[in-house]
């Protein structure tokens, strides 16, 4: 079928001995042939393209469910699925190849000038394919194009795009494709992986030959340079840590990473099998393994992440990792969902690329290929290394590995070297501490030099971080500590949580290693000045190392690592009364930020439980700090002013009420108080209106505002008209929210209308009191944020006051308008958020606290306080706690007489209504 100079592979030259179902049944060539041949017989031009094209059509639709049937029958043959996607590709392009010279542009002799090889670069040239990757091809011709291998591209293109293939292409010469490659590195990149798919292999031949004399000959140090500079930006762009969303071919430890290491050693070592590469000394077996499993492992995600998105998709979104883990055979286990499961191998085989590229980067240096670590810039001088170890390339290498192993604490010494001397550790080094874990045993770990380096690489060096991350990374961490194991590279599949445990860890030993260098004074004044003032710096350390190590497992995570930490803390050493705090630090760990976040803390009811549970401005001190660390190293955007105005009060208050005792928490001391604050700051009011101001309130609105809502309310509500709705907008950036507050006449379900004007205009409400005046009027301060959980910037202000002033009016009717607008986002629907709803008539002298803790979307405080409305039940405050996508909404609440909850009739009448509002409203979100 072809002419003589137009060859084709022999059918397995994409090794057909490993793919995923039966050769014939993803591609049977001689049949289609034959099939494509006696169908276009007689025809001409574009119905012969239209003939073979639906032809082709049908194949490759066949083909491609035959794959995903194969993959899906086994989901972890990533290699049997690329080579298969690869070995349909090859066809096709041959088919349309076939179709282009022998059916539509039939040339029997054609001159030396018009040859043709069709070559596969990039991702295609190495012979993997997911099943919607691009095919990169290069149409190689010996001189210029001549009309007629102009006419076979352009009609071979038109084809594989009839297809619907993603075709990237060139037409050069072998001196365009030296010339284009010596100057631009991605077209050097590409034509590391040439591989020659059909036509003239003479032409084909030519151009192996010259890439490797005239192009890959040097040493290739600005190619690895460029290659590694790039790496370093991606990481950048996509995130350094690992992230919960992560990108599976450009991310930290994806694809991508693989590719790098495949085209350094291609081009070094001269090799076409990563397997080579233990041969050349670059890995060891075990090594090769790793990265075998890794390159296995990414490459089965990706291929499952395009076939259920039916489309090139590299985002592992929450949405995604849920199809991804339950396609790849995922279970819920011991309490952990699949998703967790899948996304913590997912996490340990992205960690395993990174120690990969780190030994081969070193391996660079030592050939003097890349340049090393620019140590001398930091350091004048080198410095005195201890004995047992020297410099290699500016990193710490081991001189004798038989005396450093006959030693078991050197597993541990290492790491105290490298921050006392501020050097990496030598790649070597980490390979043999990483090879010989099993030495760390209970012996060891219970001997008091080893408890000691332990707790020096905490609290001596001023660096913790740096320690704790590379021990983790090599798995000392998790073999000196054995319960930490269980945490390494675990995801919480949720949105709140940035990083996986136990970077969220190592993050939180970071935050407070840097409030103890008074690097976060202006930030974090309260815990920068009780760490100034001095505390149990091994007690906070271990507290904090150790605050999450039960997650994972089935209960309270809190009562199970209390219970762990226990035996971790003697087993370091620490005395008795160390044990008992750290006990309690990380059984409390929550404790004051739910108190702060979840309930009101202007009620004196709120500061005197959490006193009686904390007991000692000592215990205090420590879990302020340890709080406030624990939020911060939750993710970049966690923490912010509104956090930390409520933890600062609440520490403020609660401090003082252990010094001065818990009698003087009371309304009235803090009522009068506030009255006082008022008539000083209105001193220029006449005493009669002043009057009027401070008899006109009930004492729950004295405690529960500042002095600044006192006086905007006075001046509001001395100036209102019969019928008048007052607004005031106040962008409180020391809190990062916008204070609204809100006069007018009180009538029944005023807060549920309240919650959404503001849900209309998309405003997140993190805090709402209400109270009724004597004289029939409601002021209502609610603390709103944008979709950032900033405050309003000035100029949106009255774009928010009109709409909120139409809701009000009922000119906009929030409950039909939400409805367009109350929808959970697709990548967010699936999470699993329970609801409880819990009453406590403990927790407030007056109110009944209802908490519901359920799955957030943007009308929820909306139909939660119209449910209680049409329930007659009277909302007094509301405090909004978010996570992510779950929230807890607290709400401060009486019945109608005036009274609380008591019997449980009326709890259990009014928790089914706010379960049906919720149910509801999902079904609702969910339409979108």
């Amino acid at each position: 079928m072809f002419p003589r100079s137009i060859v084709l592979p022999p059918p397995g030259a994409a090794d057909q001995s490993r793919l995923i179902a039966a050769p014939e049944e993803i591609f049977d060539a001689e049949r289609i042939e034959r099939e494509v041949r006696a169908a276009c017989e007689g025809l001409e031009g574009a119905a012969l393209r239209a003939e073979a094209v639906a032809l082709l059509l049908q194949a490759q639709k066949q083909g491609r469910a035959e794959i995903a049937r194969g993959f899906a029958a086994a989901p972890f043959d990533a290699r049997a699925m690329t080579r298969s996607y690869t070995w349909l590709t090859d066809h096709l392009v041959q088919c349309a190849l076939r179709v282009a010279v022998s059916l539509l542009h039939p040339k029997p002799n054609p001159t030396h000038g018009e040859r043709l090889a069709v070559i596969g670069v990039g991702g295609y040239g190495r012979g993997e394919m997911a099943p919607f990757s691009d095919v990169d091809l290069l149409f190689l011709i010996p001189y210029k194009a001549t009309a007629w291998t102009e006419s076979v591209i352009e009609s071979m293109l038109y084809i594989l795009w009839d297809l619907k293939l993603k075709v990237g292409h060139a037409t050069r010469t072998v001196r365009d494709c030296i010339r284009l490659g010596a100057e631009d590195f991605t077209i050097q990149t590409s034509l590391l992986e040439h591989r020659f798919i059909a036509g003239d292999t003479a032409l084909a031949a030519r151009l192996a030959e010259a890439l490797r004399k005239d192009l890959f000959a040097g040493s290739g140090r600005e190619f690895i340079e460029a290659k590694l500079e790039e790496r370093d930006a991606r990481h950048l762009k996509q995130g350094q840590r690992y992230v919960v969303e992560p990108n599976v071919k450009e991310g930290k430890g994806g694809l991508r990473d693989l590719h790098s290491l495949y085209w350094i050693a291609k081009y070094i070592h001269e090799v076409d099998d990563p397997a080579d590469l233990v041969s050349k000394g670059v890995f060891r077996a075990d090594e090769y393994e790793t990265f075998k499993a890794a390159e296995s492992f990414l490459w089965a995600v990706r291929g499952h992440l395009h076939l259920i998105a039916n489309r090139a998709n590299e985002q592992l979104t929450f949405d995604m990792q849920v199809q991804v883990a339950e396609a790849m055979g995922y279970r819920d286990l011991r309490g952990r969902r699949g998703v967790e499961i899948f996304m913590q191998a997912y996490f340990r085989h992205a960690t395993a690329v990174g120690d990969l590229t780190r030994i081969v980067v070193t391996g660079l240096e030592a050939m003097h290929i890349k340049a090393g670590p620019l140590l001398e810039r930091i350091f004048r001088r080198r410095p005195k290394m201890r004995g047992g170890y020297e410099m290699v390339h500016n990193r710490i290498a081991i001189k004798d590995d038989a005396d450093f192993l006959s030693d078991k604490l050197n597993l541990l010494r290492i790491f105290e070297e490298a921050l006392r001397t501020g050097m990496l550790i030598h790649p070597d080094a980490m390979r043999l501490v990483k090879s010989n874990l099993s030495l760390i045993d209970d012996g060891m770990r219970e001997t008091p030099e080893a408890q000691r380096i332990f707790l020096d690489l905490l609290l001596k060096h001023g660096n913790p971080e740096r320690a704790l991350r590379r021990m983790n990374e090599l798995g000392v961490l998790g073999a000196f500590i054995p319960e930490f194991e269980n945490i390494v590279a675990m995801m919480q599949f949720n949105m709140y949580h940035s990083y996986t445990v136990d970077e969220h860890t190592i993050q939180c030993i970071a935050n407070l290693a840097r409030i103890e260098k008074a690097e976060l004074v202006e930030e974090l004044p309260v815990a920068s000045s009780i760490l100034k003032r001095g505390v149990n710096r091994r007690v906070l350390y271990v507290a904090l190392l150790l605050h999450d190590i039960g997650k994972g497992r089935p209960g309270d995570h809190s009562i199970l690592g209390a219970r762990m930490a226990r035996r971790i803390a003697a087993r370091l050493g620490l005395k008795r009364d160390e044990i008992d705090t750290i006990e309690w630090l990380v059984r409390y760990h929550l404790l004051m930020s739910d108190m702060a976040q979840k309930r009101d803390i202007a009620d004196p009811r709120t500061v005197r439980d959490f006193a009686k549970a904390v007991q000692t401005v000592k215990r205090l001190d420590l879990l302020c700090v340890l709080t406030v660390c624990d939020i911060r190293g939750v993710g970049p955007t966690t923490w912010n002013n509104w956090k930390a105005v409520l933890i600062r009060n609440l520490y403020k208050q609660t401090a003082q009420a252990l010094e001065t005792g818990l009698e003087d928490l009371n309304r009235e001391n803090r009522g009068a108080g506030a009255r006082k604050a008022l008539r000083e700051a209105l001193s220029d009011w006449p005493r009669k209106q002043l009057k009027i101001e401070t008899t006109r309130h009930y004492p729950p609105y004295w405690q529960g505002l500042h002095v600044t809502a006192h006086l905007t309310f006075a001046r509001m509500l001395r100036d209102i008209g019969e019928g008048d709705i007052c607004i005031d907008l106040h962008p409180d950036e020391d809190r990062d929210a916008t204070r609204v507050c809100f006069v007018m006449a009180d009538h029944p379900g005023i807060f549920a209308r309240l919650a959404g004007a503001l849900a209309l205009v998309g405003a997140n409400v993190v805090d709402a009191r209400s109270y009724t005046t004597k004289d029939g009027y409601v002021t209502d301060a609610f603390w709103i944020q944008d979709s950032e959980g900033n405050a309003y910037e000035a100029s949106r202000l009255p774009r928010l006051r009109s709409m909120i002033e139409k809701t009000l009016r009922g000119e906009v009717v929030a409950r039909d308008a939400l409805k367009s607008r109350d929808k959970v986002k697709k990548r967010e629907r699936a999470f699993k958020v329970p609801t409880h709803i819990t009453f406590d008539n403990e927790g407030s002298e007056i109110y009944t606290i209802i908490e519901v803790d359920t799955r957030d979307r943007p009308g929820l405080l909306y139909d939660l306080a119209r449910t209680m409305a049409s329930a007659n039940v009277y909302i007094a405050n509301a405090v909004i706690a978010t996570y992510g996508e779950q929230v807890v909404d607290t709400f401060y609440v009486k019945d109608m007489f005036g009274l609380k909850y008591y019997t449980e009739a009326k709890q259990k009448m009014l928790e089914k209504r706010l379960r049906e509002a919720i149910a509801a409203g999902v079904e609702r979100a969910a339409e979108g």
